[in-house]
């Protein structure tokens, strides 16, 4: 047996043009893939097994054994076949149509692929001399057979197929089923999974899904804000809900909470009347359904400590009932310890050291409690307050905000921190944004509580006004780090120009 008669055996007209085709496909495919290219290599695998039943085939050939060769050489060219059909499919489906900005699910490349090996498989068959006609009759009644007895199996393939080709449900959209919630991580011919919060793995059978009804929470990637959260709560009715709805909206809107959408904002309703209070609810649009009970926690806690900081109380369902036993002695044994508190509070404090034990009592005794929550926009800069913040615990940070909107830190308060001191001496607007880093439990002290000291004590505005005036000098030049001086004023003249201004706003003569 000469080499040149296997080779003469191997080598028909049709070799180079199949052999040619894989060739060209896989190095294509292997170049403008992103993703797929282990399929290739499989694909290529897979055609090892029909080259060398080729090879086998030619050898038997030029041993004249015919019979054999003739059969082995069929099963090489339908081996090989497919292989060209699955490398054809992969051409078409993730290279040309997504260049054509054509999304198709892989539900329909698969059924293509598999619909190109069934031509392929009845075109050997009938170039090999078998009667299609009786195929197609026998296999009519072993389909009905089968369909029958994998009903449920085969509804829940087509139900899959039906998902993705109407585009239902895609990997990565928030999926609501009866009590099952979770992230589509998979959609399978079968089935579709699912990864809850806990972490399990959900696997929901196609077929269920196409006969019950399911929410898809938020799609991804997503198209809107994402899914709208409820958080309800009650406030007594002596509030007017005005009020209530404007502080509510207020401190959602301006905290930064992670996964809450400020577009659409939050909104706040007044649903219905109670007995003694009004109940509402505060509206918010949730980014990750994943973190919806953290969110959910999140948005009470601000929701809460803006409450407080007004001065109103979550009302408590009526049949709640309180019993303590208090006394006049004890709540003013409890008043007197909050006093020294505040006072020692006060002493530690360069702004009030110039006061005496009896008039840093008396700021002691005008301090309302200020909680804030953690994100919450403790004040803002540019606006107009009349009243000076100290943190007694917590710590806070302070920004800058350009011109061009962009948001640079300045410094960290930390407890025993006081901000706000030019807005409450001088009225003026405030310099910077500060922002509740943790946590804090703040007291806040209004112009009404340190009006009457200065008027019996003028001498203690010149005191206060050299404090301002180095602070003053300080944010400068925090604020100088970021933008062109555009010349400072002498310590002296700061100094003036700041006990001017504190003399005019309380009305010093």
């Amino acid at each position: 047996m000469a080499a040149a008669d296997v080779i003469a055996a191997f080598w028909r007209p049709e070799s180079p043009w199949v052999y040619g085709a894989i060739v060209l496909l896989a190095a294509l495919l292997l170049r403008l893939l992103a993703s797929g290219r282990e399929t290739v290599r499989h694909s290529l695998l897979f055609a090892v097994p029909w080259l060398l039943l080729d090879i086998a085939a030619a050898l038997l050939a030029a041993r004249g054994l015919t019979g054999p060769a003739d059969a082995l050489r069929q099963a090489a060219v339908l081996g090989l076949g497919i292989v060209l059909v699955r490398l054809a499919g992969l051409l078409a489906f993730r290279v040309l149509l997504p260049a054509l900005k054509v999304a198709a699910p892989r539900i329909v490349e698969d059924i293509a692929v598999f619909a190109g090996y069934l031509l392929w498989g009845l075109v050997r068959l009938s170039y090999a001399g078998v009667d299609l006609t009786s195929i197609v009759a026998t296999s009519a009644v072993i389909t009905a057979v089968v369909a029958f007895a994998m009903q449920d199996t085969l509804g829940n393939i087509l139900g899959g197929l039906a998902l993705q080709l109407d585009d239902s449900l895609q990997i990565g959209d928030w999926l609501r089923l009866d009590d099952v919630s979770g992230r589509v991580v998979d959609i399978q011919w079968r089935f579709t999974a699912l990864r809850t919060r806990n972490g399990e793995r959900v696997v929901i059978p196609n077929g269920q899904l196409m006969k019950g009804k399911f929410s898809v929470v938020a799609a991804q990637p997503p198209g809107g804000a994402g899914w709208r959260r409820w958080v309800g709560f009650h406030v007594d009715d002596g509030v007017a809900p005005s009020l209530v709805i404007a502080a509510a909206e207020r401190a959602v809107r301006d905290a930064e909470i992670a996964n809450v959408a400020l577009d659409p904002p939050p909104s706040c309703v007044a649903l219905e009347f109670t007995r003694g209070a009004v109940r509402y609810a505060l509206r918010y649009w949730l980014s990750d359904p994943a973190d919806d009970d953290a969110t959910d926690s999140a948005v009470r806690v601000h929701l809460l400590a803006t409450l407080q900081r007004n001065g109103w109380h979550p009302a408590l369902p009526d049949q709640t009932v309180h019993v303590v036993q208090d006394t006049d002695a004890r709540r003013e044994a409890a008043w007197q310890r909050e006093l020294a508190r505040r006072q020692a509070m006060l002493a530690g404090i360069d702004l009030f050291a110039a006061l005496d034990d009896g008039e840093r009592r008396r700021i002691a005794e005008r301090l309302s409690h200020a909680p804030f929550a953690r994100g919450d926009v403790m004040t803002r800069q540019g606006a107009a307050a009349h009243w000076l913040y100290i943190v007694a615990s917590g710590e806070a940070e302070v920004f800058w905000e350009a011109p061009n909107g962009e948001r640079l830190p300045l410094t960290h308060l930390a407890a025993g921190s006081v901000f706000g001191e030019m807005g409450l001496l001088t009225g003026a607007p405030r310099s910077a944004t500060v922002v509740a880093a943790t946590d804090v439990e703040c007291y806040r002290l209004d112009k009404a509580g340190f009006e009457g000291i200065l008027h019996d004590r003028h001498a203690i505005a010149e005191s206060l006004s050299h404090v301002l005036a180095q602070r003053q000098a300080q944010n400068e030049a925090l604020h100088d780090r970021f933008r062109q001086a555009h010349g400072d004023t002498a310590p002296a003249e700061r100094h003036a120009v700041i006990l001017r201004r504190i003399r005019e706003f309380f009305g010093l003569r």
